[in-house]
């Protein structure tokens, strides 16, 4: 059985760490090419989901690991919007 590093599972690290070139992208760009990738787990997991509906699928464990990659990418994408608003909040309370 073969392990592959958990690198392979997280899209924005894998882009900024084996790229040389992506190191000089701004904030912005990082944030977008994240939500573009969690964006496509969440199309592959619709797109595997209709193919098992269709009987398009041999291996049902396939859809279900596409379904959870894309639960579990949403989920992390949720937290990090909490607490950057947890964070504006708190930057904004405080006394100047």
């Amino acid at each position: 059985m073969q392990i592959n590093k958990l690198s392979t599972f997280l899209p924005v690290k894998r882009e900024f760490n084996d790229n040389p070139a992506n190191n000089n992208l701004s904030f912005q760009d990082l944030l977008k090419n994240a939500i573009a990738n969690v964006n496509q787990l969440q199309v592959d997991a619709h797109t595997a989901s209709i193919n098992l509906a269709a009987g398009k699928v041999n291996d049902i464990s396939d859809v279900v690991i596409a379904t959870e990659k894309a639960a579990i990418a949403l989920q992390l994408t949720m937290q990090i919007r909490n607490k950057a608003v947890d964070a504006y909040q708190e930057i904004m309370r405080m006394q100047v």
